[in-house]
């Protein structure tokens, strides 16, 4: 009789194991030469050598499955036992968010972003709202951080107030920044369990923070993304951009038509690109009105105001 612990990393048991152990129970069932006992993030393991290979083989698979697709159902796990096909990738899709539902990028442009960022470890992504460039490049680094490329994910914003000024929001500082971070903090929640997400964020897994709080870092082994950098002075865009560390991807996204700077303040974002377009290993992509996947009405609102510019 042979005995083994298998330990998740990866997964919340309670996802694994299903509503009053449904899923466990199924297991049990695939397996009923072997005792099962599952405690917390263990599961003991007791059987002939075989049966215990042949068992993990399986549960490996099961846990691959969830981990990828966010989801797993009773029918999905008989699927696995039973080697049912898995759904195959697409050249658009990025990652899988909450409930298996795929996240594509949904544009030519988007799709130009995701091939940018394979081939560049920096990558400079501009064009109006709705365009989807903050919601392709938290969905590049997710799953960049689901297969393991980095360790963690840093989400930053400069604090400058679109019309508004912090200081008179009530609450202390994290009361009053918090709303200002919440575009970034709604696209993690499409992509990750709420309760996967809470624990990233106290485990400094996932990290959001205004841009004044990465000064002194050293970013390793890290997906990087500084959004709204249209609103950065260029002494705080050379700052953020020397936070790059060993083994790590940068995105940064703005909108150039958008900046809420005083008017005698340059763009760091308008700045950085002039400087910076020759560099190899630095990418490129300009969204337009074509990529906007909003409500049909923001287009034409991003176009009638274009037109009234010029």
């Amino acid at each position: 009789m042979a005995e083994k612990i298998l330990h998740l990393e990866t997964v919340d048991p309670l996802d694994l194991y299903g509503a009053q152990c449904s899923r466990l129970d199924i297991l049990k069932r695939a397996f009923p030469k072997i005792q099962i006992v599952a405690r917390g993030h263990d599961v003991k393991l007791l059987g002939e050598e075989q049966q215990i290979a042949d068992f993990e083989d399986k549960f490996r698979q099961v846990v691959h499955f969830l981990d990828t697709y966010n989801r797993l159902s009773d029918d999905d796990l008989v699927q696995i036992l039973n080697n049912a096909q898995q759904p195959a990738a697409t050249d658009d899709l990025i990652v899988f968010g909450n409930n298996g539902r795929a996240i594509r990028a949904r544009s030519a442009n988007q799709q130009r972003m995701v091939k940018a960022l394979e081939e560049n470890d920096m990558l400079f992504a501009l064009g109006p709202a709705g365009s989807g460039k903050t919601y392709t490049a938290i969905a590049l680094a997710v799953r960049a951080l689901r297969n393991r490329e980095v360790r963690r994910i840093v989400l930053s914003r400069p604090a400058v107030e679109a019309g508004e000024r912090l200081g008179f929001l009530p609450g202390d500082l994290k009361e009053k920044i918090d709303p200002y971070l919440q575009p970034l903090y709604d696209a993690l929640n499409d992509m990750i369990p709420a309760k996967k997400l809470e624990s990233h964020i106290e485990e400094g897994i996932i990290q959001i923070a205004p841009l004044a709080f990465m000064r002194g870092r050293t970013l390793d082994n890290a997906f990087v993304i500084l959004d709204e950098a249209q609103n950065t002075t260029l002494p705080q865009m050379k700052m953020f951009l020397t936070r790059m560390g060993l083994n790590s991807k940068f995105i940064i996204t703005g909108d150039v038509t958008q900046i809420d700077l005083p008017r005698t303040q340059d763009s760091g974002l308008v700045q950085a690109v002039r400087l910076l377009r020759n560099i190899e290993g630095i990418s490129f992509v300009e969204l337009d009105e074509t990529d906007i996947v909003r409500h049909r009405l923001v287009k034409e609102i991003v176009k009638a105001f274009d037109k009234a510019k010029d």
